[in-house]
């Protein structure tokens, strides 16, 4: 395999109360998108039980990893889909907080946030792959990053890394600048590469096919990994969009 390539999308949990864009009328938009685009991994954010349920029984083609199982009611889970025979060695699932392996919130967030984080076979090629979905204020946002990296240090730094998700933070962050090796307060943090290029793609539309809010769904990665392609997917599938954001899909080199 000489290219690689990564499809995320915020789901929009299955729960919400979105009428005409309730999951019931759109969850075969998605399965058609993400079967159309066939990527070798597929990150998904804000997935309920019965929606990472249905995409499973129906990818036959993939392994997924990051579920936490039991759940409390109404848990939003962030998966990764990896399609055969790409074999996963091992993979976590951890709170963005002071203590990751306990379900905790820390930092000032609003919501319990957590990330799964999974070591993958590419044929001889190791990879990781981080998939997210953080809170809404800076300290959150910095303490996620900081728990983020200190999960990653075990791991060679000779392993190329993808971090996807939907960040709720655009690229004039301290966030950002943090994950991209700028400094911040005076430290930097991971030195990761951007997909996208200035002026950077709005990726939320809110089901209407307008892109309404910034560059919050980010495709970041590292050597040697080289970027060959990026795209946001914004049309819909049959006249309906598969989540109120939109998706975005990069492809890579080893």
């Amino acid at each position: 395999m000489e290219k690689l390539s990564i499809l995320s999308l915020n789901l929009r949990f299955g729960l919400a109360d979105d009428g005409p864009n309730g999951w019931e009328y759109r969850k075969e938009a998605v399965l058609d998108l993400f079967q159309r685009e066939a990527p070798d991994f597929i990150a998904t954010q804000e997935a309920n039980h019965f929606q990472s349920d249905f995409l499973a029984q129906n990818l036959s083609d993939y392994g997924h990893v990051g579920r936490r199982d039991p759940a409390p009611p109404f848990w939003q889970d962030n998966i990764l889909f990896y399609r055969r025979p790409i074999v996963c060695k091992e993979h976590h699932h951890f709170f963005l907080s002071e203590t990751p392996l306990v379900p905790s919130r820390s930092f000032g967030s609003k919501f319990p946030r957590q990330a799964t984080l999974g070591l993958f076979q590419v044929n001889s090629q190791a990879i990781i792959c981080v998939n997210t979905h953080l809170d809404f204020e800076t300290p959150a946002q910095m303490g996620a990053a900081r728990v983020i990296e200190a999960q990653l240090s075990p791991f060679s730094d000779k392993i190329p890394v993808i971090l996807v998700g939907d960040f709720n933070a655009t690229p004039d962050s301290p966030c950002y600048a943090w994950f991209t090796g700028q400094e911040v307060e005076g430290e930097r943090g991971l030195s990761l590469k951007e997909t996208f290029e200035e002026p950077y793609p709005r990726t939320f539309h809110g089901f209407t096919g307008e892109p309404a809010v910034g560059y919050i769904d980010w495709i970041l990665y590292g050597a040697p990994l080289r970027l060959k392609a990026c795209q946001v997917l914004q049309d819909p599938l049959d006249g309906t969009y598969p989540s109120d954001h939109f998706p975005v899909k990069a492809v890579f080199k080893f």
